[in-house]
């Protein structure tokens, strides 16, 4: 027995599967993402420090000069007489405008789904579940011909109202007052006398700060990088955001509209940077709202 046991020990070990293979693969797969994802994202930070000839003919990870920064923003905010600015100023009224909305209404209603009983609430539920697995472009359409019957075409409403609509966010709001909220404290909060407008302002809305933040994370994230709809409700280049923007100062681009005016000085760095800022408040509130994103992404993960 005990020569039959050091065999076929012997054997396992011989047949036993390398671990070398899998870390090598997994490498591979890493350096290709690597490749893929991080490289350009390099680039588009190091091709605003460059001019456009050095852009096409130099080293694309190599950076060129703060000088040439400066030139390419004097330039940028230059066009068409800073319409940059404008761009950014609308995108932030329009999130923002839509944001205050958005909870205004999401918070509520998943509140009132989860706590409340009332006739055709599961349809209503289903029906914020198949609106919400919906792609966008599917409603613009309808969207499109309700703002025109309404005449609100070209007005700050016809990006708001669409922006505030989120089935997503009720559904989070419902799935965390649904699992996470202590029925005995609200059951205590009613025999002390409390209405039912107390409870949601006074006890469930502190508790559910978490995923109130995500909701309004991913709500000002959507409408912030929203392009479609902002393109067709508004005609005019003074009520763009920035995603809009963006889109009319690559066709004012000669590298990528070769009938574009030679004389409008933007360029590929120019349009780089233009890239760059309209990341950047995107960047900047996820990086100060981490903490409340990831106590929202556990909200409701358990009923303790």
């Amino acid at each position: 027995m005990t020569q039959t046991a050091v065999f076929l020990t012997a054997v396992r070990r011989r047949i036993r599967p390398s671990r070398t293979l899998p870390f090598l693969v997994v490498g591979l797969l890493l350096a290709l993402l690597l490749l893929f994802f991080v490289l350009p994202v390099i680039w588009l930070l190091l091709a605003p420090s460059k001019t456009a000839g050095e852009v096409v003919r130099d080293n694309p990870l190599a950076f060129g000069s703060f000088q040439q920064i400066g030139t390419a923003w004097r330039h940028l905010f230059a066009f068409q007489d800073g319409a940059m600015m404008k761009w950014l100023r609308n995108s932030a009224v329009y999130s923002g405008g839509s944001l205050i909305l958005t909870l205004a209404v999401s918070v509520p209603a998943g509140y009132a789904l989860a706590l409340t009983k009332f006739r055709g609430r599961k349809t209503l539920l289903v029906i914020t579940l198949v609106t919400m697995i919906m792609p966008q472009a599917t409603l613009v359409l309808p969207i499109f011909l309700e703002l025109n019957r309404f005449h609100l075409i070209g007005t700050i409403w016809s990006v708001i109202l669409p922006f505030s609509f989120y089935p997503f966010g009720v559904y989070l709001v419902y799935i965390y007052f649904g699992s996470s909220l202590p029925r005995d404290l609200l059951s205590a909060a009613r025999i002390d006398g409390c209405t039912e407008w107390q409870l949601f302002s006074r006890i469930a809305l502190p508790l559910a700060k978490p995923v109130v933040g995500l909701v309004a994370f991913f709500s000002f994230v959507g409408n912030w990088n929203n392009f479609f709809l902002p393109y067709l409700v508004l005609p005019n280049s003074e009520q763009f955001p920035v995603q809009v923007g963006l889109n009319q100062l690559l066709t004012s681009t000669p590298s990528f509209n070769p009938v574009a005016g030679a004389g409008l000085n933007v360029t590929i760095p120019e349009l780089a940077l233009a890239i760059i800022i309209a990341i950047l408040p995107v960047l900047v509130l996820f990086v100060f709202s981490q903490r409340t994103l990831v106590s929202g992404m556990l909200a409701g993960a358990s009923k303790e």
